[in-house]
């Protein structure tokens, strides 16, 4: 019996398993198996929304509130008195969002009868503190990274949040 070499020998004693040439290429192949993978967890956890980033590699998966029975989340003042549908808010225009550092659940106060971290109208200041994000019974003090005003509290108290989720819209100062 002959052996073969290279890369497609297989091992002494196992079968060879050929591989299927692909027409599209490995990059197509390698984001289609990324897919499967993101579909089989929102599968497994019960999720519903998919979204995709246009760096392609920024994820967010969620339950749509509809779906689960759960009431629509309130939306935040500045939120209802911005501009028509389709047209960028002034928090769009003005801000960058900050993100969520990681996964877990957001709070605004240290304590239920503390005051709020921040509040819309806010001027924040590098490393101060924005809000805290409880992670497998952790607390996180989450630091805002730049000199800037709060426009936006995106998040409800209490609320689950995902990794690159905006948290708070903040007009950047000098």
């Amino acid at each position: 019996m002959a052996q073969r070499k290279g890369k497609n020998a297989a091992a002494p004693g196992a079968a060879a398993v050929p591989r299927k040439p692909s027409a599209t290429g490995g990059a197509f192949e390698s984001e289609l198996e990324r897919l499967r993978a993101l579909l089989n967890l929102m599968r497994e956890h019960d999720l519903t929304v998919l979204e995709i980033g246009p760096d392609s590699r920024s994820v967010k998966m969620s339950k749509e509130r509809g779906m689960t029975g759960m009431a629509p989340a309130a939306v935040p003042v500045a939120a209802a008195e911005a501009a028509p549908a389709g047209a960028p808010s002034k928090a769009d225009r003005d801000s960058e969002s900050f993100l969520s550092p990681m996964v877990g659940t957001y709070y605004r106060a240290p304590s239920p009868e503390a005051p709020a971290y921040v509040s819309v109208g806010d001027t924040v200041e590098p490393g101060q503190t924005l809000c805290v994000i409880e992670a497998m019974k952790v607390f996180n003090e989450i630091k805002a990274e730049w000199r800037g005003v709060i426009l936006e509290i995106l998040v409800e108290n209490g609320e689950a949040v995902e990794y690159g989720q905006p948290l708070f819209a903040i007009r950047k100062m000098g």
